[in-house]
């Protein structure tokens, strides 16, 4: 080998060391996704055990959203003051045990017990995800990044819909959440022997890092004198506003089919647990491949000036328009197509998720500010999150069938398309700036 290509190769190898930190962040979604889906895949064995109806199922499957919705400012705050390192492994023993602790439940009080725990715990995921991808990531690979991350939330419940539902139906539901909880916390001892800061990281070779340093915030940022603009200078930021829509019309989406997908199989298509399983896996799979792939071509696609000027919201949009075929549910019989459909719909709320998160780092100024901000995109979401699985259960007990839950996730869709392209045209930084515009040439302004 040629000493130029050797340099090459070392080059190349060295620039993937912080990979291992988007594998970490990857398992974290997982872990995340696996534990919230363990209650799912089990549902109907579950109700059939503590006598419960699709009314108190669809709380049920909420449940875990009162304790995270309510911790998503206070844990940012957190991660803000303290770092992501410990605020991370806290919380994931947190969850994992409250995961295991469902599997000893007798009653439906002790399961929404312990799914409420399990959310508090949870809240840090993403707010610490989107920080550490500040921290870690080069701007030219935030979308790569995030993608990779938030694939995780749709390989999670792949792997469960699989192994889940084999333990389940083997080993009963009670020892599949003991399993989740384990896992967990092999997660974390791997999580505080290896993670540091960049700065502070042994293992990162030192070009890298110095990589890493130079390129993780755009030009507009590096040079921004920005301060911190508080949780208030958030809220009342219409690019904030309309953030934290986009991601709200995307989770309804998302939740119904992680709360309710395993049980329509099941309950209107007729399908057995292990078959559902199966099934439900597929469209989940497929999503997060469509999602990575929609990342890479995004970072490929924009340039730093147009990162700055938050063109990022226009594939957010267009693949959120494209998640809305799943209006057309209604209107189908057979169960492969809609099998493709739904994988059409999972696979662009996952990149409209992670895009929508990659856009919020491109226009925040503050870095001081990740974490909050991240609090209150995932509000955002959460609060249309904590709706579909109960919305869905009265439609459900209603009608009989899921028609028209489908419809409302469709044209929830399209809203949020909406709102990411009219709403998030300003940078959020502190009002310093009277225009609140990004100084970039006038063919780029207010793209």
């Amino acid at each position: 080998m040629r000493p130029y290509d050797l340099q090459q190769l070392e080059t190349t190898v060295r620039w993937k060391a912080r990979y291992w930190v988007y594998l970490m962040l990857f398992l974290l979604a997982t872990i995340n996704y696996l534990d919230r889906v363990a209650l799912s895949v089990a549902a109907v064995q579950i109700s059939a055990d503590l006598s419960i109806t699709k009314v108190q199922l669809g709380y049920l499957f909420s449940s875990f959203l009162w304790g995270y919705t309510l911790c998503l400012i206070p844990v940012g705050l957190l991660i803000d003051r303290f770092g992501t390192r410990y605020v991370t492994a806290i919380s994931m023993a947190v969850w994992s045990a409250a995961t295991a602790l469902t599997g000893a439940a007798t009653s439906v009080g002790a399961v929404i017990a312990a799914r409420v725990v399990m959310g508090i715990g949870e809240s840090s995921c993403y707010p610490s995800a989107g920080r550490i991808v500040r921290e870690w990531v080069p701007s030219r690979e935030r979308a790569t990044a995030m993608t990779i991350f938030n694939s995780g939330a749709y390989f999670g419940p792949a792997l469960g819909a699989i192994v889940l539902s084999w333990l389940v139906a083997e080993a009963g539901w009670r020892v599949s959440f003991a399993v989740c909880g384990a896992v967990g916390f092999v997660w974390m001892a791997v999580w505080l022997r290896y993670f540091r800061q960049p700065e502070h990281t042994t293992w990162l070779p030192a070009d890298e890092r110095r990589t890493i340093e130079k390129e993780r915030e755009t030009t507009a940022q590096a040079r921004a004198d920005t301060p911190s603009i508080g949780l208030g200078g958030l809220m009342r930021s219409r690019t904030m506003i309309g953030l934290m829509i986009t991601q709200g019309c995307n989770a309804y989406t998302q939740y119904l089919f992680l709360t309710w997908l395993p049980n329509y199989l099941q309950t209107e298509r007729g399908m057995t647990l292990l078959k559902s399983g199966t099934v439900m896996a597929m469209p989940y799979l497929g999503s997060m491949f469509v999602s990575i792939a929609l990342g890479m071509l995004s970072d490929r696609l924009l340039t730093e000036k147009t990162i700055e000027s938050g063109r990022r919201r226009t594939l957010v949009g267009a693949v959120m328009f494209g998640g809305a075929v799943i209006l057309f549910v209604p209107w189908v019989s057979s169960v492969w197509i809609i099998l493709g459909l739904v994988t059409i719909a999972l696979g662009s709320v996952a990149t409209g998720n992670a895009l929508n998160i990659a856009l919020l780092g491109d226009l925040l100024h503050s870095k001081a500010d990740v974490g909050r901000a991240m609090g209150l995109l995932l509000i955002g979401g959460n609060v249309f999150g904590f709706l579909a699985p109960i919305v869905t259960g009265y439609v459900v007990q209603a009608t009989g069938h899921f028609d028209a839950a489908f419809a409302a996730a469709g044209a929830l869709l399209i809203m949020g398309a909406l709102s990411s392209w009219c709403l998030t045209r300003r940078p959020i930084r502190a009002r310093a700036a009277p225009d609140m515009r990004i100084e970039v040439p006038p063919h780029h302004a207010g793209s």
